[in-house]
């Protein structure tokens, strides 16, 4: 049987979390990417990030012309309900 601790932990493990390297914190923003040599215009790759990281991360992605949309994960995750 679960107790209300390993159900905490369970749920605490399934939350998404920033994608920056060694970063455990809980993402916000989802930033959708796109490597033209790679993948069809319309293919969108995700990186997670969390407050402090959404701009590191952006640039990079966008310094090499991949970023494409920056969006709240709530907001991504409503449109993909949506869909």
């Amino acid at each position: 049987m679960n107790s209300p601790e390993n159900a905490a932990e369970s749920a605490a493990a399934a939350a998404p979390i920033c994608s920056a390297k060694g970063c455990r914190a809980d993402a916000v923003w989802v930033l959708a990417w796109n490597n033209p040599k790679v993948h069809t215009p319309d293919r969108r790759k995700t990186w997670l990030a969390c407050e402090e990281h959404r701009e590191h991360l952006s640039s990079f992605l966008g310094v090499r012309g991949f970023l494409k949309e920056v969006v709240t994960l709530t907001e991504w995750e409503s449109r993909a309900q949506d869909v």
